[in-house]
């Protein structure tokens, strides 16, 4: 849910002290923990080290990002692959697909000669 339109977006006042009178360019990755600020425009081109409950993310903030939270450039879950069964079918034939080329490429050559 969104906040309210008279209050105006959520800006942590620490973020905007840290990048205040600065540029983009001789500034190094800012840490932050303030995963619900909103980015502004006077955030664009600095690069935001966001805290994803183990480790420093780095989010560069371009002009498309204005407006999003700074949480949403940084996944608190890392996705290995969905399970089952049909998955691993997948895994084989791609896996069986990479051989037959393989062996392709090694015979290729060798008949040239």
């Amino acid at each position: 849910m969104s906040r309210s339109v008279y209050k105006g977006p959520y800006v942590d006042e620490r973020l905007l002290k840290k990048i205040a009178d600065k540029k983009p360019s001789t500034t190094g990755v800012i840490k932050t923990w303030s995963r619900d600020a909103v980015i502004s425009p006077e955030m664009v081109g600095f690069t935001f080290g966001v805290h994803n409950g183990k480790s420093h993310i780095e989010v560069l903030a371009t002009e498309e990002m204005v407006g999003h939270k700074l949480g949403e450039f940084s996944p608190t879950t890392k996705f290995i692959r969905h399970g089952g069964k049909m998955q691993k079918e997948l895994e084989q034939k791609k896996k069986d697909a990479e051989i037959t080329a393989a062996k392709a490429a090694k015979t290729a050559p060798a008949a040239k000669k």
